[in-house]
């Protein structure tokens, strides 16, 4: 064999070589590239389950916080000593977002002030001018204002959502609201006449307007932390405590 086809030959091999080399690089690369979009796909699938577990209602059974009526109408749900943050919730008992904001968070919102982690304070207001939402939410409300305080005005403040009329139904009818609140523990014996009289509806539709004003409230659910409008994004359970914890006084 000559020198040209040595040289040819050698060269032909060295292309080979050259070519084998460059398929293993592609091969390399691309059981890389698909190694890394599987980890990036996993940790995506990772983050969407921690984030929904994260923001999954949960269920709270335990104590609740000292539940007082202030001077102004207003409920509080917080442990002595708890001032801050101030979490204000505005609500309607006709209001199919509020129910759906109770039945999502409300039960997170009871364990943090539980905690001592949050001062809560309900306004439950009249948002409706027309009938039969109006009618509907007053009776509630006002029934709501002959319970004392304590454990059995939570009872009945979530038994009214749960039993919240369909939107142009007429509901909450006084029967039903003596009945609720005698089932969620009320036992003062003014209770059942409170109710059927509706005494404190005139103070109720004045609280009603008195904190819309200075609120500035538009619609509900209103929720303020520490006097600033939080977004719907954040009406989510892990959101929501997460807010909260943020606002804790450092």
């Amino acid at each position: 064999m000559g020198n040209a086809a040595r040289r040819a030959t050698r060269e032909k091999i060295r292309l080979q070589r050259e070519q084998e080399r460059k398929r293993e690089q592609r091969r390399r690369q691309v059981t890389i590239t698909l190694s890394v979009v599987g980890v990036v796909v996993l940790i995506v699938a990772m983050v969407a389950i921690w984030q929904s577990t994260r923001n999954r209602s949960e269920v709270y059974a335990g104590e609740l916080a000292p539940i007082s009526r202030t001077a102004e109408g207003d409920v509080v749900m917080a442990r002595p000593g708890v001032n801050a943050p101030v979490l204000d919730i505005y609500e309607d008992f006709q209001c199919p977002a509020c129910k759906n904001f109770e039945e999502t968070s409300g039960d997170t919102i009871k364990r943090l002030a539980a905690e001592g982690k949050v001062k809560v304070v309900y306004h439950p207001i009249v948002l409706f001018p027309q009938e039969p939402l109006r009618g509907n939410s007053l009776r509630a409300s006002t029934a709501l204002r002959c319970v004392p305080g304590d454990r059995p005005w939570m009872a009945l403040h979530d038994r009214l959502f749960k039993e919240q009329p369909r939107e142009g139904d007429v509901g909450f009818e006084i029967d039903d609201l003596v009945a609720w609140g005698k089932e969620a523990g009320v036992t003062d014996a003014n209770f059942e006449s409170c109710v059927r009289g509706q005494q404190g509806a005139s103070e109720q539709l004045n609280y009603s307007s008195r904190t819309m004003q200075s609120a500035n409230i538009k619609g509900t659910p209103t929720v303020k932390l520490d006097g600033k409008d939080l977004e719907y994004t954040a009406f989510l359970p892990g959101e929501l405590e997460k807010a909260i914890l943020e606002a804790q006084p450092k």
